[in-house]
């Protein structure tokens, strides 16, 4: 039986996957014994950790509430859920766009304040009249540039496309495959500079990470169109805040719309700020939290990694074998210990894989194993049929 510890309320369709081997528990109570943990916006940066816990999923993509580096220290694999919450997040990025196109934001809370006017004694002339002042543009035709064409990315570009829009595409970590899978029609350039200039809206789809953190700074937004709008529904670290307002209040940025509400943006002209709703549909919630439970269950059981953020990508399937070995390195290659740990056993199957410092081995076999220790080892498991 395996004990999963909840931080945040997790879909009920997600939970429903758990076979009759998990139990679930309230982590507001302690995650003391849990050998899982599935989370989403809790922080857990300064949370100390059980021995007994293995995995974390975080139903999302984003994982900077996780510390993934001490996680990866105490052999504690970390999941998230890509491309799950992407169709929600495009349609949000799609509605923003719109929103900031044809000033909806802004000519809604004027009609409000029309009716909340007593001297207004005829809204619907008064409205009639004033108007004009919303007036706004067409996205048909304009440009968009997204920067990160991942998951929300792709399906950002494909959505503006139909829309006919033209789409330029900038990505530091794009795959040659991930770059096939993408329409031909977008334009894939090479840095931020050949990107901004030429772009009426752009779109942020980083990760934030330590060298993303504050890529949109004053040096950037120079490089913006005079009056295009930015669209941030990725992460706040990833701008400089100081240099939004500065962009916003001179007319550099029409518009900037964020995900991501901070008080030093909260209520400023030309910034639109949503609740964070990106992944906020029962459809996406339903989906991040299936998958999140799908890969601890896989680990668990199977010793698989797929979507981990701190391990490599270590899987064979389903468990055949006697038993399956799992080891966890750091600064040992895991394929060197495949010479020490066969000798003398009948293999049927191993793969192994690292991710910087740290290495995974996976190894199926129908002899008897024991978990090796030792340095270099930080986590070994044996997993039985």
């Amino acid at each position: 039986m395996y004990t999963i510890a909840t931080l945040n309320k997790i879909s009920p369709v997600g939970l429903a996957r758990l076979s009759d081997q998990y139990e679930v528990k309230d982590g507001a109570a302690g995650t003391g014994g849990a050998a899982g943990i599935l989370v989403r916006s809790q922080n857990m940066l300064e949370m100390d950790f059980d021995p007994a816990l293995l995995a974390i999923a975080r139903a999302g993509a984003g994982v900077n509430n996780i510390p993934l580096d001490r996680c990866a220290d105490l052999g504690i694999t970390v999941f998230n859920t890509p491309g799950a919450n992407a169709n929600a997040v495009k349609e949000l990025v799609i509605a923003a766009m719109l929103v900031a196109a044809r000033n909806i934001y802004p000519g809604i809370k004027w009609v409000n304040e029309q009716a909340q006017d007593p001297a207004v004694t005829d809204i619907s002339k008064t409205v009639e009249k004033g108007k004009g002042q919303f007036a706004g543009h067409e996205i048909a035709g304009k440009r968009l540039g997204i920067m990160g064409l991942g998951a929300i990315g792709a399906k950002v570009a494909d959505a503006a496309l139909a829309l006919g829009m033209n789409v330029s595409g900038y990505d530091p970590f794009l795959s040659e495959a991930a770059a096939a899978r993408l329409d031909k029609r977008v334009e894939i350039v090479k840095t931020p500079e050949e990107l901004l200039p030429a772009c009426d809206y752009v779109t942020l789809h980083i990760p934030a990470t330590k060298d993303t953190t504050g890529m949109i700074d004053e040096k950037a937004l120079a490089l913006f169109k005079d009056g295009a709008v930015l669209l941030n529904f990725s992460r706040d670290k990833l701008v400089v805040e100081s240099a939004i307002v500065d962009a916003v209040s001179s007319g550099k940025l029409k518009t900037y719309v964020t995900d991501f509400i901070t008080s030093g943006i909260a209520g400023l002209p030309n910034v639109i700020c949503m609740p964070h709703l990106g992944a906020s549909t029962e459809e996406a919630e339903d989906n991040c939290a299936a998958m999140a439970c799908d890969e601890l269950m896989d680990y668990l059981e199977r010793g698989n990694i797929v979507n981990s953020v701190n391990m490599p990508r270590v899987s064979l399937g389903e468990l055949t074998a006697k038993n399956r070995l799992a080891v966890i390195t750091k600064g040992l290659d895991p394929a060197a210990l495949l010479g020490e740990l066969t000798t003398g056993k009948a293999v049927t199957a191993s793969a192994s894989g690292k991710r910087g410092d740290y290495g995974y081995l996976l190894l199926d076999t129908d002899s008897e194993v024991t978990a090796p220790a030792g340095a270099g080892i930080l986590r070994a498991r044996v997993l039985a049929k």
